[in-house]
């Protein structure tokens, strides 16, 4: 069997910056018709955006990715006196404390602590050390990438098997589903004669031409006949088996075929004259719903 990929991963890859700020990328990835990304960025990232895309687009077909990048720096912000601010502030506070008799000149430490006097040290940007900066997240980015395939083919190894075992179980059932129908015509025979006896009684039954009967029979066995719905089945099996496989990259034939599934074992109940062939097609629709579930999955 080729290496199945599923559309439901995780993936987390952290580490620390040269400047010391810690990072940490998360990756979680669910079922999608196409590939979409959603990122989620601290200010003033951006402009990794587009190199984010295009390396999960390299990586990954299909599924619905969210991914998450956090950083956080160790180190205090330094704080800063706005000698303007301070200066305006002392004047005030000299100026009120000359005017009221007996006042305390003002302290250092209340003047500090007023609003606007201390700020936070924002330091002057290097581009070259923010360049440097994005290169690591997005590296950081193409590892957690590459954990989130690892655990997607993890998972879809275990889909294989699961897909293996609901083919094998449809196989079964069609096998049944098969040799059901080829009873149809006899059974229908009887029962067209249980009909005409209960109409006619059994000397009325006598005199119905064999050939005549014959005739009905044959009409009615070629509306119920299921032959072609079985063997397009039995051909959707292998086909499906193929695929299993192929591997890489199957999601979206496997969801148009198991559709193509489904069709067969509709028309199989719909044309179905005996309760043991509807039973069985009903066992088939309820097996076939469980593999287009779980074929959902495939990437």
């Amino acid at each position: 069997m080729g290496t199945l990929m599923s559309m439901t991963g995780f993936a987390r890859e952290s580490g620390a910056l040269a400047d010391g700020t810690a990072y940490a990328w998360e990756i979680r990835s669910v079922n999608g018709r196409g590939l979409d990304l959603r990122l989620r960025l601290p200010n003033g990232l951006d402009a990794l955006e587009p190199a984010l895309r295009e390396a999960a687009a390299r990586r990954l077909k299909r599924g619905n990715l969210s991914a998450t990048l956090t950083l956080k720096r160790e180190e205090r912000p330094r704080q800063v006196v706005d000698a303007a601010a301070l200066d305006q502030v002392l004047r005030l506070a000299q100026d009120l404390a000359a005017r009221i008799e007996g006042a305390a000149p003002p302290r250092a430490e209340t003047l500090l602590a007023l609003p606007g006097i201390l700020r936070t040290e924002q330091p002057e940007p290097d581009e070259a050390q923010e360049e440097a900066r994005r290169a690591a997240l997005a590296e950081a980015f193409g590892r957690a990438l590459d954990g989130l395939a690892d655990s997607r083919r993890a998972e879809g190894g275990k889909l294989g098997e699961i897909l293996t075992g609901l083919l094998d179980e449809i196989a079964a059932l069609h096998a049944t589903a098969t040799a059901e129908a080829a009873d149809q015509p006899e059974a229908q025979r009887r029962r067209m004669l249980e009909q005409l006896a209960a109409l006619l009684g059994e000397a009325g039954t006598a005199r119905v031409p064999e050939e005549r009967l014959a005739q009905e029979v044959a009409l009615l066995a070629q509306k119920s006949d299921v032959r072609e719905e079985l063997d397009r089945l039995s051909a959707h099996i292998g086909a499906a088996r193929a695929l299993l496989r192929t591997g890489d990259g199957v999601g979206r034939k496997l969801d148009f075929l198991t559709q193509e599934f489904v069709r067969e074992a509709n028309t199989l109940c719909s044309k179905s004259a005996s309760v043991a062939l509807t039973r069985t097609g009903l066992d088939l629709k309820a097996a076939i719903e469980r593999l287009k579930e779980q074929a959902a999955n495939v990437e």
